[in-house]
This record gives structure tokens, sequence and C-alpha cells, in this order.
């Protein structure tokens, strides 16, 4: 396949219809209207953007709560002839074990529900930036796992540090100097959320928070943890929604992108 992270490079259909309008066969309004179709794959029950990644930097992503194991099967086959690398979240185990049939080269994390199909990776490619991910808790490790699964398939380098919220802070003085190395650092925490803010204290780079639904009942399934990333006296402190290890994830991913190529002469 080809790298995700190389200039997109138009497809074949494309580039012959393009010979085809230099060669004078078709006028340009021609070309524009089948261009447009080519951009997407109309699956019936879905419609794949097959031209995300041109104007995104990535490919879409497949949302797999709610959709059908032929139904993914079908998108996965958009995506791979396309050269891209598939990202598959909120998968269960069950569908899991049955896209692995179709692509037994799929892997699962079965913590963060997601699948993954991967290319072989070019020797010696350089990260696109360096992202830590935290969790207050071992009860958040599912969202930071999404996270994690979808900022490496972005390409970034991703350590992730588990298991040091407030109520423990000399756990945190001890992991700093590892969390000052990321280009960005994406924090997961539940309850009271505090996490975030303490983090943002210490470094100068961008803090994703994702707040979780872990807690007993006053923290309202997420909502104490997500007002209380909201309303940081942390000013490099953003936030994503309830449980969105995912968005968090891809956030950290484009802003460590963009930190690498501010860098590179």
């Amino acid at each position: 396949m080809p790298d995700m992270n190389s200039e997109p490079r138009p497809s074949a259909e494309l580039r012959a219809l393009a010979e085809q309008l230099a060669a004078g066969r078709i006028d340009v309004e021609e070309f524009l209207a089948t261009a447009a179709k080519r951009t997407v794959a109309d699956l019936g029950e879905a419609t794949v953007d097959r031209d995300r990644r041109r104007r995104c930097g990535f490919p879409e992503v497949v949302y797999g709560e709610g959709k059908t194991v032929e139904q993914m099967k079908k998108i996965f086959a958009v995506l791979l002839a396309d050269g891209d690398e598939v990202l598959a979240t909120r998968v269960s185990p069950e569908k899991a074990a049955a896209l692995q049939v179709r692509y037994p080269q799929a892997r699962y994390n079965a913590v963060a529900r997601t699948v993954r199909i991967e290319r072989e990776r070019a020797a010696g490619r350089k990260p696109r930036g360096r992202i830590v991910v935290v969790t207050a808790g071992t009860s958040d490790l599912p969202v930071a796992e999404e996270a994690r699964e979808t900022a490496e398939w972005m390409g970034a380098e991703v350590r992730l540090i588990q298991d040091i919220g407030v109520a423990g802070p000399q756990r945190l003085i001890a992991r700093l100097p590892e969390i000052r190395q990321a280009d960005v650092v994406v924090v997961v925490a539940g309850m009271e959320a505090a996490l975030p803010s303490v983090i943002g204290g210490h470094v100068d780079v961008p803090v994703i928070g994702v707040p979780t639904s872990v807690g007993y009942g006053a923290s309202l399934g997420g909502i104490t943890a997500l007002l209380g990333m909201l309303t940081s006296c942390a000013a490099n402190v953003t936030v994503v929604n309830i449980d969105a290890g995912f968005k968090g994830g891809y956030l950290a991913g484009l802003i460590a992108s963009r930190a690498v190529q501010e860098v590179t002469p």
C-alpha cells in the first residue's frame, strides 16, 4: 500500500480521466461530473468518502457500532483498494472475530474495541510527532487505548502512562520527564477529572482532556468530569466529549503531525 503519511496521489482512475481531458476526448464539464462521482463509493447502506485523505490528510474512519459485519467488510474493501490503512472503532469481539476471517491481517484491540489493518511500515520512517496518553486510573484504560490506537494509526509515536491520578500526586511527579517530551498530551480521566489541569500546569504543549464515564453516582455518567475539564484554570487544556478516545487521539495526531512539519528543515 502507499504510505498514508506521504503526499496523496491521484488514483489510477482519476489519472486516466485527466489524460482524457488533456487529449480532448472529454470536455471540462464531463471531467468534473465524472471526477465527483469517483470521490465516493456508494455501497447502498454506506457512502465511503474516498477523497477524505486528500482533503483532510487521513482516510475515513469506520464507526463500528450499529454496523453489520457485511457492511464493514464492504467499507474495508474500498479503503484497502485505495491504499488506505483501516481503523474501525467500537467493534465488538464477535464482529472482530468475523472480520478477521475475511481479513486475517486485521489486529483487534479488545480493550479499545478497535480494529486496524496496517500495511508494512517503511523501514526508518520517522513518526509523525510524539504523543503521551495519560490515564488518571486503570478504569480509564479502554478510552485511553482507543486514543492510543487512533494516534498510532495516524503515524505518531505514542507512549501510554497509566494510573497517575491526583489522589497520588507523587506518581505524576515521577513521570513528568516523560510527559514533557510530548508534542501534545492526552489526559483521560473520570470522577472529578482534575488531572488535565494539573498536567497543564507542568507542560508547555497542548493538553487534550478526555472525560470518562467512570465514577459513582454524582459523576453523572461523565458529566461531572466534562464540566470539570471545561472549567479548567490551565490555559493549555482543551476538551472533547465523554468517552471520546477516538476524538482525543485524532486531534492529538493532527497537532503532533503539525509540530513535526514545523521543525523539519
